[in-house]
């Protein structure tokens, strides 16, 4: 039997399938469909029969929903494929060289002023963000506002007004077996709708690459496939219940099973960029895993009920709250817990300060304890304005205040705190360094920088300031 990959789905270069977590077997290849072309595949006549009731709520939530979804295009400098005989083939740089990757996906306009979601991988590295408008097809250059790695969302703004935004929905009030749709551009085929059900909440399906993914997907059989990535998944009044993100299939292309980002986490996600420019996430200072029935066993507990506390940060705010590596979590702020997914939902719809009240089982016996949720800095204030978080660099980046700017030789530039493992560590740069420069280039914005320092290869250099004011260059091989 073939493994089930689970696949992000944007739509590069017109092959499904933008990144492939896993191998794929043997014999199983990708379906591929350009513009212009058909395939070979057998189209048979379908007869269905439904209740007008089903058929007319299909209708209403297609009409209030088709005109909010746009389809995204973006071109990326990108590697091209080294196989010479995949580019003898497919027309690719035979030397795999760097070139334009076009791609594209889906995103949903959520206020009438061009405020526009979707995800991270459908604009990752990419140049030009093309959108364009359902109901008059007309065609924008988006920039981004910000991007949120933990939660592979992005948001993104064009400038108009009047545009067909989306109504919201409450994903916590979903229910498993209730009726979905999915709008978007699979294949590049614009403005598609296809019809499922709930089939889960709350699965963690190990797809985002993060040092702190979230993941409480909403799975659904409604069919979705690569370009659908930043879609809209709707309830049945055409209001937005999740954004697609990856299907389980072992081809690339829909399978049976697809996931999507609930609402809720959406919304709370865009807020932050909105006001922020980034995301205030709180931490509670301990980890959590699931408990299956061995460890039910051990603990003499019901296995389908609450989380396992397998680790706490040294004087960290929960275990400052008296919760013990050991104990079961079975609620936060009253809502039950059943899973780690479940759980990293209930947290992620946080800021830090916020305080959250832990319902929890230590030997057997009910207790309650309030943490206070504490940021990356482990304070529990929210994060400086302008501060920008890098996955790939592995730190987080401030920009210099004015006053140290008007100093003597003060300069512009972004300064290094909190750094992780990443580009950062291994070149040995400690926090408090200013970077000024990257290959003597000096930059505007710290998105300009980030961008730099993530796509730089080869012989690379970053110049900048340490606490004392004195200058250093730090030289480095990016392969």
């Amino acid at each position: 039997m073939k493994k089930s990959l689970i696949v992000i789905i944007g739509f590069l270069s017109g092959i499904a399938g933008a990144f492939v977590f896993g191998k794929l077997q043997p014999g199983v290849g990708y379906q591929q469909l350009t513009n212009g072309e058909t395939n070979n595949q057998i189209v048979s006549p379908v007869n269905y029969k439904g209740s007008n009731l089903a058929s007319a709520d299909f209708v209403k939530a297609s009409q209030a929903s088709i005109h909010s979804v746009v389809f995204i295009k973006t071109i990326s400098n990108q590697q091209i494929n080294n196989d010479p005989y995949f580019n003898f083939f497919n027309g690719a740089d035979f030397f795999g060289r760097r070139g334009p990757v076009a791609s594209s996906g889906s995103g949903v306009i959520l206020t009438q002023d061009g405020y526009i979601v979707t995800n991270l991988h459908v604009i990752k590295d990419a140049t030009q963000i093309e959108v364009i408008t359902n109901n008059n097809k007309q065609s924008y250059k988006a920039k981004v506002i910000g991007i949120d790695p933990s939660t592979d969302l992005a948001l993104l703004k064009i400038d108009d007004t009047g545009l067909p935004h989306i109504l919201i929905g409450n994903s916590d009030q979903l229910q498993v077996g209730e009726w979905v749709l999915a709008v978007g551009n699979p294949f590049n085929l614009t403005s598609t709708v296809t019809a499922g059900i709930v089939s889960a909440k709350g699965r963690n399906i190990n797809i985002v690459n993060s040092q702190f993914p979230i993941e409480s997907f909403i799975q659904t059989d409604a069919a979705i496939n690569p370009g659908n990535s930043g879609g809209a998944l709707v309830d049945l009044d055409g209001k937005l219940v999740g954004i697609n993100t990856a299907i389980s299939s072992n081809t690339g292309s829909y399978n049976g099973y697809g996931f999507a980002i609930p609402v809720n986490i959406v919304a709370k996600i865009v807020k932050d960029l909105v006001e922020f420019n980034e995301v205030q996430r709180g931490f509670t200072g301990l980890n959590v895993k699931d408990i299956d029935a061995g460890l039910a066993q051990k603990l003499k507990i019901n296995n389908n009920h609450g989380v396992y506390i397998d680790y706490m940060l040294p004087e960290g705010p929960a275990e400052n709250s008296g919760l013990q590596q050991g104990d079961v979590i079975i609620k936060v702020n009253e809502k039950d817990i059943d899973s780690k997914a479940n759980f990293d939902e209930q947290i992620a719809y946080l800021r830090p300060g916020d305080k959250v009240k832990i319902t929890y089982l230590h030997e057997g016996k009910e207790g309650q304890s309030n943490i206070a949720l504490i940021n990356r800095e482990s304070n529990t204030s929210i994060m400086m304005k302008g501060t920008i978080s890098s996955d790939i660099l592995g730190a987080d980046l401030q920009p210099v205040a004015k006053i140290e700017k008007e100093k003597p030789g003060g300069k512009n530039g972004y300064r290094i705190t909190n750094i992780r493992q990443g580009r950062i560590a291994s070149m040995g740069i400690q926090e408090g360094f200013v970077i000024i420069s990257v290959n003597r280039k000096e930059f505007v914005t710290v998105n300009e920088m980030i961008k730099n320092l993530e796509t730089a290869r080869g012989q690379t250099s970053i110049e900048g300031l340490f606490p004392n004011g004195g200058k250093a260059v730090f030289s480095f091989y990016i392969y």
